[in-house]
């Protein structure tokens, strides 16, 4: 009996740390290395000057105003004549995060940076909506303070078939979180070149 309930133990005790072994891989799907590069471009002048007439322009907005903003983004994506998603998408910040994805050579799907009340201020694609406030990337990191990160569950693109995953960190100037940058990271190509030795 005390065998079996030996056995019994250690068998709960091997899938309790292969559960515990699992979590630990999942936390660092993503690579200090890469988090780093994200924060080294997030730093740059662009992005910060950009954050800051963002900021300076949706100053004081009322929430009813951010919704009826999001809701003039969404309808704009269905019909030809697109001002406000022409607005971001031809700024320099976006121009910025269109040539880094590129640079990246498939490692980063998606970028786009948000302001301090989370509506888009730069990316390099046009999103689904404009504010984002309301959703776990930026709830989860500009509140959170300058060094907060957030990486969401890994997905698998239904176009692509590769798995991707959505790395969000707040965007600081130094001192305090003046906005978050959302980085969509082809894990199937990460994990190519962590491979391959590179990266």
């Amino acid at each position: 009996m005390r065998t079996r309930l030996h056995v019994l133990r250690m068998v709960v005790f091997a899938m309790f740390c292969g559960i515990a072994t699992n979590a630990i891989a999942d936390d660092q799907v993503v690579p200090d290395k890469l988090l780093d590069q994200i924060r080294s471009w997030t730093a740059s002048p662009v992005v910060l000057l950009s954050l800051e007439a963002s900021n300076k322009r949706h100053n004081g907005l009322t929430e009813e105003s951010i919704l009826t903003l999001d809701k003039q983004w969404r309808a704009e994506r269905k019909i030809d004549d697109q001002p406000l998603i022409t607005a971001v998408l031809a700024s320099p910040l976006s121009s910025y995060l269109t040539a880094i994805q590129a640079a990246s050579l498939g490692l980063y799907t998606e970028i786009f940076v948000m302001d301090n009340k989370g509506l888009n201020a730069g990316q390099s694609a046009i999103t689904s909506d404009y504010w984002q406030g309301d959703e776990a990337k930026f709830q989860k990191t500009f509140p959170m303070g300058p060094t907060a990160v957030f990486i969401d569950k890994p997905e698998i693109g239904d176009a692509t078939g590769t798995e991707n995953v959505q790395v969000n960190m707040s965007i600081t100037n130094g001192v305090e979180a003046v906005g978050t940058v959302t980085v969509e990271v082809n894990l199937t190509e990460l994990r190519r070149r962590q491979t391959a030795g590179k990266i």
